[in-house]
């Protein structure tokens, strides 16, 4: 996303107040976060937040970051214990007229068994590519929320599913 895109959406959180949601904003120090995570020292940082869901107690943090130091700014979530990322989120596109952000759920890993987590991802949200409206406004913060915490648990019991299922024997 654009500089300009990733500061509107920093400020939206930074002033929101959405019902079930606890937001601290995390500091940052001349445009950076220092000792957050290796994969986030010296890229600039616009803005930090820890966001927990109150009625669950889950947490991740949100970085507004540089993530690849070419002024392509990316919303990046952080599992709340720092060890990897959940989303890493940078496409905007205007889907009916409003502007969305994409992702798409393609895992990379190395078992062999990337099918059945598509499958699964595919099953949950009815399609591995995704589009969350970009809020307006404040008020509209909650949904987004919702809307991203949702991507993330089920991305991460996605990246789970072959743990949990014997797909070999049948």
């Amino acid at each position: 996303m654009e500089k300009d895109e990733a500061v509107y959406l920093s400020d939206l959180i930074k002033n929101s107040r959405p019902a079930n949601y606890d937001i601290k904003k995390i500091e940052t120090v001349n445009g950076t976060l220092p000792r957050f995570h290796q994969w986030t020292n010296g890229k600039q940082t616009l803005a930090g937040f820890e966001v927990t869901r109150i009625d669950s107690d889950t947490s991740y943090y949100f970085l507004f970051i540089d993530w690849h130091r070419n002024d392509n700014y990316y919303l990046v979530i952080y599992l709340h214990n720092k060890s990897t990322t959940a989303a890493e989120l940078r496409v905007i596109e205007k889907v009916d007229g409003s502007p969305h952000i994409v992702w798409k759920y393609n895992p990379l890993k190395r078992d062999g068994k990337n099918i059945q987590r598509k499958a699964y991802f595919r099953q949950m949200f009815g399609s591995t590519t995704l589009q969350i409206k970009v809020p307006a406004s404040t008020f509209e913060v909650k949904e987004f929320f919702d809307q991203l915490f949702r991507l993330c648990q089920n991305r991460i019991k996605a990246d789970k599913i072959v743990d949990v299922f014997d797909f070999e024997n049948k």
